[in-house]
């Protein structure tokens, strides 16, 4: 037997569980894979509230690293011992000691990668990744908005933006974050508490606004963030920290200058083996040559996760975090 999170009902942080299961051996095409370190993502709460439905009950986590310690049947691409990790393809179920998946999910680490820096880059890297170099390949001297600067995909965005040269303008709530999105290489950080992000934006653009929003919080921004956009610019809405996004009219879009918009996922992006080595892949490759560093400001035993979730809903963490088994 080995512990792990479980919900048998969605609700505040008190409803995850922390249970003895059954692992069990992998079947044709999986593994059994021993955790090292699992990553905490704000995609964790919606699915622990309901925001995301899932057949209950059910485990909690997308993103983990560890060891391969058992191969089923078919299994070729990896062996007992090999040092791994995933995000977002094997479905819930990281907040565990050990757990058995599809086998295909999986990317071999770098020996250059920890486990613990695995576990805290592999969601938020690969969606800094499929953001910036594929939802909309930005080129250097491009200006973006990105909420939530100095979160963990906000940090790592700062400096992927940084190393393509692109000018970055990111949104924190406090002083002490702004500091910290700054030195990761934020061009310009604006404190949504004591400033208006709009006129900010149109400040430092000369009135032009930007050519892209990121924006993760949902509901508070959404429709200041499209204001915030030059005429045929792109809003990404890849995320719901606030709420999810009310129904709105096209022609908010059309008013605004033909705008475009997108609800990418980070599923949609790397659902081939092909997609998700090539994401993977450079995300290892700008960690490895010093241009990304992984900032893991907070660690939770498993089963504290609990209060994990509750900084993190609180907006007291920074950077990424890691639960621990």
């Amino acid at each position: 037997m080995t512990k792990a999170i479980k919900l048998f009902k969605v609700g505040g942080p008190e409803v995850m569980e922390y249970v003895d299961v059954e692992v069990g051996e992998p079947g044709p095409g999986e593994v059994r894979l021993r955790h090292a370190a699992c990553g905490l993502n704000y995609i964790d709460v919606y699915f622990r509230t309901g925001l995301y439905p899932q057949p209950l009950p059910s485990g909690l986590g997308q993103e983990g690293a560890g060891t391969v310690e058992a191969v089923g049947p078919g299994v070729t691409d990896f062996k007992v011992g090999d040092r791994v990790a995933y995000a977002g393809r094997g479905g819930n179920g990281a907040y565990a000691e050990a757990r058995v998946m599809v086998a295909d999910c999986l990317v071999k680490l770098p020996d250059s990668i920890n486990f613990e820096t695995a576990a805290a880059m592999m969601l938020q890297g690969m969606t800094v990744q499929y953001l910036l170099r594929q939802t909309y390949p930005l080129k250097a001297g491009e200006t973006i908005l990105f909420h939530a600067a100095a979160g963990g995909i906000g940090l790592i965005a700062c400096q992927w933006a940084k190393a393509l040269g692109v000018n970055m303008i990111g949104t924190v709530s406090t002083d002490e974050k702004a500091a910290l999105a700054k030195d990761h290489g934020c061009t310009h950080v604006i404190n949504y508490k004591t400033e208006n992000f709009v006129e900010r934006v149109k400040e430092i653009t000369g009135g032009k606004g930007v050519q892209v929003v990121y924006d993760s919080i949902g509901k508070d921004t959404f429709s200041s963030s499209l204001d915030c956009l030059q005429p045929r610019g792109l809003m990404v809405s890849f995320g719901n920290a606030s709420g999810p996004v009310p129904p709105f009219g096209t022609g908010e879009l059309a008013s605004r200058g033909s705008l475009y918009l997108t609800r990418p996922s980070l599923g949609s992006y790397t659902a081939t083996r092909a997609a998700l080595d090539a994401t993977a892949g450079e995300l290892f490759a700008m960690v490895e040559s010093g241009k990304i560093k992984i900032d893991i400001n907070q660690r939770y035993a498993l089963k504290d996760v609990a209060q994990a979730h509750r900084d993190l809903e609180a907006r007291k963490t920074t950077g990424s975090t890691i639960l621990i088994p």
